[in-house]
């Protein structure tokens, strides 16, 4: 007896769960498993960069009250003033400063108090400062650190951190007349939800005693103390190392949970000569790192139901009509020989998926067609790149060749004694000397976008005078200009126009531009102007630039922008011709260009170093023979403005005091203006 054939549905459907069911589970389990994984690391990764980020802000945050109190002790108020003067000067400190100042305390050089808001004396009577022995030495000191303040309650943002520091004040003798004390209140924010990845803020100090902790009870106590001290120990010791890492502690709040504890170190400035390391962590429960793996898993099984059920939707409904609509698709793709006359696939609308291959399968080969004329497209793109370079080294082969063979003839020509004087031999030099110079700015130019094309370029930011170094550049094109008979017009400023940018680096830009006006220039003038333009929408940063002596002043990195503007009446350039500009290798005009000499690389130098010193070029025309316009921009650097003066003070001191202030500003600029790295670009 023959055994009948099981019918398509019932094999179908039976196939479909017998190897279905099995690779869901195992798929649940390996995609739960992944999850935790990735959950996991998503919050080593997230706890790391928290620490990382309350380290910095914990630095940033003492940093800022040793620069506050250090500007504070070199105000007039206090080197000069009465105690009434004094007062008012530390009123508005107390109101300007971004912290919280719990109170403040100032001594004579006696050692008396001159004026203090505390309950009690922030400075034992044993206790000695540096200054107290030697003067000068050294201008901030942190008298101590608590994590308590009687003069007031916990704040809602979190336990605060409270520093008690010193300043000395010296007057115009360089004789103690104060010493400042100030304590303040500096927050690590707590976060407890659930889903948060910033983790609660975990504060250890240089004698590894709990600072910040999210149980306000073991604030004080050393780690040694805690449950998890062996794991604590050995984050201090990585720390110690300049790692920045997660560790997973246990019997970290209660005995069995566990914890998820990224840390990093935060070098805290004790003297402006020496600092120590705290130990910032950000902790989470493991729980709560994982908080999310409970939807996923209820996800997964909802999706496991579901699969089931639709793959037994399909053996029972779609076995029918399956073959047909397949094989039509079959025999649609073998009757396709030349993709550019593609007809329509079969559709059957009975079955939406097999509908859907089909309409896939179609739109498979249209971007095949699209992607074969994409290919021709990018083929004839090479080909025009390759005709481009083809273009430019015949144009610069030609551009060396010239000044070289001059070189080479007014050599010989010296040599063989051809010349019938010393002046004619000199003549023939000073030839040469100029074709190799010329020479040179060729070679030089393919360098630099050599360079370029290999991100190797580079550019070291200063502070500069932008009139210097467009005086320079005028003054070596000034003969040329004189002697084509052409007018210059400079930019006549009184004031000092400081810039973020290299000095020789944006020589070569203003050499190139204004070489390019008096080149393309037959009559008329060259007209070079200097703007001064304020962005709306930035805000002023205050660094500190470092003076001889050891004191500081501010520099402000203005957002405001400097436009140096180059407006000649040369030949100008087509408006179908624009789009050519700043792309290396390609010229406006080959032959226009081969009578005017050079490579075509200048602007695209140009534009490249000007990107890198953070600022852009921009060049208009009108048309053929309505010359052209160079438009530079570049950060302006602003000097900040003194505070006005205290009652009592002649205005011979304050005079004195902003003079003083926009000197070291200026000295220091290029040292100091750019000492935070999102500054520095080379």
């Amino acid at each position: 007896m023959v055994k009948r054939p099981r019918s398509f549905r019932r094999l179908l459907l039976l196939r479909i769960l017998l190897l279905t069911f099995p690779i869901l589970l195992i798929g649940q389990a390996m995609t739960l498993r992944k999850a935790r994984s990735s959950l996991l690391e998503t919050a080593r990764q997230n706890l790391t960069s928290s620490a990382v980020r309350k380290a910095e802000e914990l630095e940033q945050d003492v940093q800022t009250v040793q620069s506050d109190l250090m500007l504070l002790s070199e105000t007039q108020a206090l080197q000069t003033g009465n105690v009434e003067t004094l007062r008012t000067a530390l009123d508005r400190y107390t109101l300007t400063v971004p912290y919280d100042v719990s109170c403040m305390e100032v001594r004579s050089g006696a050692g008396m108090i001159a004026m203090t808001t505390c309950d009690e004396p922030l400075l034992s009577s044993e206790g000695v400062l540096p200054w107290q022995q030697t003067l000068g030495d050294p201008a901030f000191y942190l008298v101590s650190l608590t994590t308590t303040d009687q003069d007031k309650p916990p704040s809602l943002e979190g336990l605060p951190i409270i520093l008690t520091v010193a300043a000395p004040v010296y007057d115009a003798d360089q004789q103690l007349r104060y010493t400042v004390t100030v304590r303040v209140r500096l927050f690590q924010l707590q976060d407890t939800n659930p889903r948060s990845l910033v983790g609660n803020t975990v504060v250890i100090d240089a004698d590894d005693r709990l600072m910040v902790h999210p149980d306000p009870d073991l604030v004080g106590q050393s780690i040694d103390d805690l449950p998890a001290a062996d794991r604590l120990n050995n984050i201090l010791s990585s720390i110690r190392n300049g790692s920045e890492n997660t560790l997973h502690l246990f019997n970290f709040m209660e005995p069995g949970d566990e914890w998820l504890a990224g840390y990093s170190g935060a070098r805290v400035p004790i003297t402006p000569d020496e600092a120590e390391t705290w130990n910032v962590l950000a902790v989470t429960p493991l729980y709560q790192a994982l908080h999310a793996l409970e939807d996923i898993r209820q996800v997964l099984i909802l999706l496991t139901l579901g699969l089931l059920a639709a793959n037994a939707l399909l053996a029972l409904y779609v076995a029918r009509s399956l073959s047909l609509p397949v094989e039509r698709l079959i025999r649609y793709g073998q009757r396709v020989q030349d993709i550019s006359k593609l007809e329509s696939a079969p559709r059957n609308p009975s079955v939406w998926e097999l509908d859907y291959l089909g309409q896939v399968l179609e739109r498979m080969l249209r971007r095949l067609q699209a992607s074969s004329q994409e290919l021709r497209q990018a083929w004839k793109d090479a080909q025009f790149a390759n005709q481009t370079k083809t273009e430019f080294l015949a144009n610069t082969s030609h551009e060396l060749r010239t000044p070289l063979n001059g070189i080479i003839n007014s050599i010989r020509l010296v040599r063989n004694g051809d010349c019938d004087s010393r002046e004619e031999e000199l003549e023939f030099l000073e030839q040469a000397d100029q074709a190799s110079i010329h020479l040179l700015k060729i070679i030089n130019d393919i360098l630099d976008i050599a360079k370029i094309e290999a991100g190797t370029l580079s550019v070291n930011l200063a502070a500069i005078d932008v009139r210097d170094v467009l005086d320079q550049v005028l003054d070596l094109q000034a003969l040329q200009i004189r002697q084509k008979g052409l007018t210059l017009e400079r930019p006549a400023l009184s004031e000092p126009v400081l810039v973020q940018a290299d000095p020789h680096k944006l020589k070569q830009v203003l050499l190139n531009v204004i070489y390019n006006a008096v080149k393309f220039t037959k009559q008329g003038s060259i007209t070079v102007e200097i703007r001064k333009e304020s962005d709306p929408v930035a805000h002023d940063s205050v660094v500190a630039a470092a003076e001889p002596g050891g004191a500081s002043r501010p520099v402000t990195v203005a957002s405001p922008r400097v436009r140096i503007v180059i407006r000649d009446t040369g030949i100008g350039i087509a408006q179908k011709q624009q789009h050519k500009l700043f792309r290396p290798f390609v010229m406006v005009d080959g032959s226009r260009t081969r009578s005017y000499e050079g490579t075509g690389l200048g602007l695209a130098i140009s534009k490249n170093l000007m990107e890198l010193m953070g600022g852009t070029i921009r060049l208009e025309s009108e048309g053929k023979n309505k010359g052209a316009v160079v438009t530079l921009t570049l950060p302006l650097l602003v000097q900040p403005a003194e505070d006005a003066a205290p009652n009592g003070l002649a205005d011979g001191a304050v005079d004195g005091a902003v003079d003083g202030a926009v000197d070291g500003a200026v000295d220091n600029a290029s040292t100091a203006a750019f000492s935070t790295p999102a500054a520095r670009r080379s």
